[in-house]
């Protein structure tokens, strides 16, 4: 199991109240797992809200999640493996000007 360090933007790390910790996991959706058991203020802003038939776990299609600056979209999503030292960025959306 790899320990990364997570990176929290915007109300997500207002939502946290901490803009960075670690947590282990060897998947991306086992480190966000344990990020909303650990703060599950953030589960309604990273994840699809899921009616009680469905147990598939769904990120919210405004979130982007980043492993060393790759989109997880772009790699295996929520199943891309881990490895010690990676960092994991997540950004909600962000608008303004």
């Amino acid at each position: 199991m790899a320990e990364v360090k997570v990176k929290l933007f915007a109300n997500l790390r207002e939502a946290a109240g901490t803009p960075e910790l670690l947590l282990s996991g060897e998947k991306v959706i086992d480190v966000l797992l344990s990020l909303t058991d650990k703060y599950p203020a953030l589960k309604d802003l990273i994840f699809e809200k899921n009616d009680e038939k469905c147990e598939k776990t769904v990120l919210c299609g405004s979130i982007n999640i980043l492993i060393n600056g790759n989109n997880v979209r772009h790699l295996e999503g929520l199943e891309t493996l881990l490895k010690d030292s990676d960092e994991i960025g997540i950004l909600p959306p962000v608008s303004g000007g």
